[in-house]
């Protein structure tokens, strides 16, 4: 499922929610000069929300060690951004009209004299330069050094369980660097990371789904097991193909050809290569040519344990099959980031932007938008701005948890799917019949009931929510243009009267029961590696899916960028080129019937059984229209068609 950000930020107090970032910083611009700060720009958005004077345990020691990065604003911050808008715009006439990497860093990257400014003005404030990009400085030093070059005081300040130092006050950098600054991320060390969005068992141990199985949707009635919703219900799917999913999303006679998708994750899998052109060669997909599947990686890797390194393997596994099987033409390029921290994906990212690797990405990882500091959110727009003005689209899985509740206790979204420059990818449950024939959707969202002990009912039927498609509401991120006049208010403005962005833009499978099989190198309970075929789902299923529909519609272009495509894909609202998914396609309950191995592996242990209720997205709703759980829908027949150039 979903890589989020990264187990760690799970042991990270959830309760606080960051406050609307309005104005300048929300399209990544350097907040003006501050009347009670003389001589300092403020650095918005620096100082945590849960930095509160109740939470506060005093002051840092200044012999503690700081470590941050300081964001170039660039030349033309406001510029980037206008830029980034139009390029994308169907409406606008520089639609598509985009720069090379080159220009875009002479159009609106720093200049030397502002990399020579912001450079003298840390160096002489005691803090040593340890790195530095296009794109940032990393600096290093005690926390006094810190505090005279941010003009703000570091304190140490209660978070859930743990303590963090954080900023007393919002950062500033001297108004003679002329904005030179976009943001300084560092000054807090809360810990920043991301996890994968799916349920994939760590490779060290191999992982076996059992059956019964339905090979499509329906094959295979479970007669012998109770009832739900007034009928026997099938089993669940054993895995779609691609073969499968191309026939439901449309593909046509369209492979990808010619057509870049990157993929970033964590870390790499070490048998990436073999595992990929086994399933090819297993499910009747084409075969992989030379040099069609690459790999970016960092030199070395980093917080392995605390990331849980290995579970990453099964994320770029699947990601990186799933785009083959539903775009076998287009070359893939994996970028793996060094760890799961923020700043290692924000170097990913930026290594697809800087080197234009690909015009399409797909991101299966994220977390919580109450951990998401407005100062990173500044860095990661950066990015993405960039990229549009490239011509690059981002696309993300929404999250694995609805509406966050079950598993935060607050009611939230996911970020860097929250962000208005890119494309969120919300999940469905996808029911393909006999034939390869499309049959419904609904939104993704499960509730579970096991099988009581005499086999007669299921108890507590329906059972209790277990996952689904993450989206609703933000609370930092403005409403972006492209969503006005299709998003309903009800929803906009759930959390202020001026509305706000909504999740997410569009949708494809990712309920785990009726999901896709991957292959994967496993170790098996002998010591053995061996590769082994399983069952996954998650919307990291769902953004890989759509970003290989979006090869398709790209070939169809005659090979054009689509770039950003969230104005396009709210462009094409309402027409044919979309499924309209809604919770209740049929009419009545939907559920399927799903047996699993206890230990995972085999049958030692016993089996389970359970029913699990399809449609049922914690609080969130699948409704005639947008909605969010799966956004305008998923591509239908006409959607890879509505990218031809006439």
């Amino acid at each position: 499922m979903r890589s989020n950000r990264a187990t760690m930020r799970a042991g990270v107090s959830m309760a606080a929610t960051l406050p609307m970032i309005a104005g300048a910083l929300a399209l990544g611009i350097p907040a003006a000069h501050a009347a009670d700060n003389p001589g300092r720009d403020t650095l918005a958005g620096t100082k945590p929300a849960w930095a509160t004077a109740k939470a506060d345990k005093g002051a840092t020691a200044d012999s503690s060690q700081v470590t941050a990065r300081v964001y170039y604003a660039g030349r033309d911050a406001s510029g980037l951004a206008a830029y980034a808008k139009a390029v994308s715009d169907p409406n606008s006439a520089l639609y598509g009209k985009y720069l090379s990497a080159k220009q875009v860093q002479q159009r609106f990257g720093a200049t030397a004299a502002q990399v020579a400014a912001v450079t003298s003005w840390l160096k002489s404030a005691g803090l040593r330069i340890t790195g530095s990009t296009q794109h940032y400085v990393t600096v290093t030093g005690d926390v006094a050094a810190a505090e005279k070059a941010f003009a703000t005081s570091l304190h140490n300040y209660a978070k859930g369980t743990k303590t963090y130092r954080a900023p007393a006050k919002t950062a500033s950098a001297p108004d003679s660097l002329n904005g030179a600054v976009l943001t300084v991320t560092g000054l807090d060390n809360a810990p920043h990371t991301a996890s994968h969005d799916d349920t994939l068992p760590p490779p060290d141990a191999v992982f076996n789904n059992s059956g019964p199985f339905s090979s499509y949707f329906g094959s295979n009635t479970a007669t012998t097991l109770p009832s739900a919703y007034g009928k026997k219900i099938p089993y669940a799917i054993k895995g779609y193909t691609g073969k499968q999913l191309r026939a439901a999303y449309g593909a046509g006679s369209y492979t990808g050809k010619g057509v870049r998708v990157a993929i970033t994750d964590a870390y790499a899998s070490p048998t990436i290569a073999y595992d990929a052109a086994t399933y090819a060669k297993n499910h009747g997909d084409a075969k992989y040519s030379t040099s069609q599947l690459k790999q970016a990686l960092p030199a070395q890797y980093t917080k392995t344990e605390e990331c849980g390194a290995a579970g990453w393997y099964g994320e770029e596994t699947l990601d990186v099959e799933a785009v083959h099987a539903v775009a076998p033409d287009a070359n893939i390029t994996y970028v793996g980031a060094a760890s799961c921290y923020d700043d290692d994906l924000l170097d990913s990212l930026s290594k697809v932007v800087d080197s234009h690797l690909a015009d399409i990405v797909s991101n299966s990882w994220g977390d919580i938008e109450a951990n998401q500091t407005p100062d990173l959110a500044a860095a990661y727009d950066q990015v993405f701005q960039f990229g549009a003005v490239e011509g690059i689209g981002f696309y993300f899985s929404s999250g694995d948890n609805g509406d966050e509740v079950a598993n935060t206790k607050t009611k939230q979204v996911d970020t860097p799917a929250n962000s208005a420059w890119v494309t969120a990818v919300g999940g469905t449950s996808l029911a393909v019949g006999k034939g390869d024939k499309y049959l419904w959707e609904t939104g993704w969202g499960t509730q579970k009931a096991s099988l009581s002990t005499d086999g007669k009912s299921w108890t507590s039927f329906p059972g209790a929510f277990t996952s689904g498609a993450g989206g609703g509401t933000s609370k930092t991120v403005a409403e972006p243009f492209y969503q006005k006049g299709v998003v309903p208010n009800s929803l906009a403005k759930l959390n202020s009267a001026a509305g706000n962005r909504v999740v997410p833009d569009i949708s494809a499978i990712a309920d785990p029961n009726t999901g896709f099989k991957v292959g994967q190198t496993q170790t098996f309970p002998d010591g053995s590696q061996q590769y082994s075929e399983y069952r996954i789902g998650g919307t990291s299923l769902a953004s890989p899916v759509i970003a290989a529909v979006q090869a398709l519609a790209q070939e169809a272009r005659g090979g054009k960028a689509i770039g950003f495509a969230n104005p396009s894909i709210y462009a094409k609202y309402g027409s044919k080129a979309y499924h309209d998914v809604t919770d209740n396609p049929t009419g009545s309950g939907l559920a399927v019937a799903r047996v699993d191995f206890a230990n995972g592996t085999d049958a030692t242990d016993g089996l389970l059984t359970s029913v699990r209720s399809l449609g049922k997205d914690s609080s969130l709703s699948a409704v005639k229209g947008y909605d969010d759980v799966t956004g305008v829908g998923t591509p239908a027949n006409g959607y890879v068609q509505s990218y031809r150039r006439h």
